[in-house]
């Protein structure tokens, strides 16, 4: 009975452990913020979370949301960043931070976004909002709707800049899933990176207000914002090699602690967890032989860059299963499921990976089986 009584301890000892163990860590974080998040960019696992999902106002970094939708629509083509952008009496009209645009003044997409990213300009972000959707207010529709099938459960824009206004609000989670998406863009790293620049010909010089591109290693976006209903607010990223972490912060007391305590959170990612790629978009992972079309063999490949969180020293321990079709029937299409891959850690399974076809084979034709035939008469003989 003893025995049972202490194996029972140990073992509940041991599970307490596991599931305590980041909680513990996270707790002598002792933020001041009123909310923060820890997020891993690549798999979209929360590391560590401070009243996530509570609904508070974002200040400027709502301009998360308004830059992401700014690169859908650069990414998609519907807009370039040469195009000129005429000023409006609405953006004009903009207080707060800001780049001082007259009416009908142009400037580009380019120097727009540019001054989004750096400057956190309120009249660039409504100015892009026009460009894009025809007025603010349909922009504001278009966040929400994507914030939406992001998963933003707690979130509910009134504009594109983050100025003060009834019913504005937003969460940590949430504009930590919207800055993961972001991110997937690289094309605005160009824009968070920047630290010091210029529009208007050199006229107007920008400094970027995210300070931790100067003071943490690897960091490379994304947005601050403040007012005196949000307080300090920060949604940043950085980089070390294959692993990403978000941590975004609201409701901090001042400038500097909003920089520190997302310091502190990214560090606790760094030092504890690590992302690794086990599957590579695009790769071939086998051959699979295609019955009654006109090819004989079609490539399975991967869709996209798959990556897996784990703790530091664990990356060892991942191994591949790749399993793919002995064959398959013409037609296929782009996209047809062929195989798959699965991802070990040890002897548990964490991720399974459809293998695709990469290309449309038809079934074959007369013509076609003739060819065949006679490659094959030529490779004998």
């Amino acid at each position: 009975m003893l025995k049972k009584i202490v194996s029972f301890i140990l073992i509940f000892t041991l599970i307490y452990t596991i599931i305590t163990e980041d909680i513990a860590y996270a707790d002598n974080f002792n933020l001041k913020s009123k909310s923060a998040i820890l997020m891993d960019a690549s798999t979209g696992k929360v590391l560590y979370e401070k009243n996530s999902h509570e609904e508070l106002p974002p200040a400027s970094v709502t301009k998360v949301m308004t830059m992401l939708l700014v690169m859908k629509a650069l990414d998609s083509g519907k807009i370039k960043t040469t195009d000129k952008v005429v000023t409006s009496e609405h953006a004009f009209d903009m207080g707060g931070t800001q780049i001082y645009l007259e009416i009908g003044e142009e400037m580009t997409v380019d120097d727009l976004l540019k001054s989004v990213a750096m400057n956190s300009a309120n009249d660039a972000s409504v100015a892009l909002a026009e460009y894009i959707s025809g007025s603010e207010e349909k922009f504001v529709e278009e966040m929400n709707k994507c914030a939406k099938e992001l998963g933003a459960k707690n979130t509910n824009f009134k504009n594109a800049s983050g100025l003060p206004e009834k019913d504005h609000y937003t969460s940590v989670y949430d504009i930590a899933l919207i800055s993961r998406e972001l991110v997937k863009h690289k094309g605005i790293f160009k824009y968070l990176t920047d630290k010091i620049d210029s529009v208007r010909n050199g006229k107007f010089s920008l400094a970027n207000t995210n300070k931790l591109l100067w003071r943490y290693q690897g960091a490379d976006g994304i947005k601050t914002g403040s007012t005196s209903e949000a307080l300090y607010c920060l949604s940043a990223t950085a980089k070390r090699g294959d692993t990403r972490f978000i941590a975004v912060v609201f409701g901090a007391p001042d400038s500097n602690t909003r920089f520190k305590e997302a310091s502190k959170l990214l560090d606790y990612g760094f030092a504890n967890f690590e992302t690794k790629k086990v599957v590579e978009s695009g790769k071939t992972y086998g051959a699979v032989k295609v019955l009654k079309g006109e090819k004989d063999y079609i490539n399975a490949v991967a869709n996209s860059d798959e990556y897996v969180l784990l703790k530091k020293g664990e990356s060892k321990n991942i191994k591949q299963e790749i399993s793919i079709n002995k064959y398959v029937e013409a037609p296929i299409k782009v996209g047809s499921k062929i195989g798959t891959i699965k991802i070990y850690n040890g002897n548990n399974l964490i991720k399974t990976v459809p293998l695709i076809s990469n290309q449309n084979v038809k079934k074959s034709n007369i013509f076609d089986n003739l060819r065949k035939v006679y490659r094959s008469w030529i490779e004998k003989n």
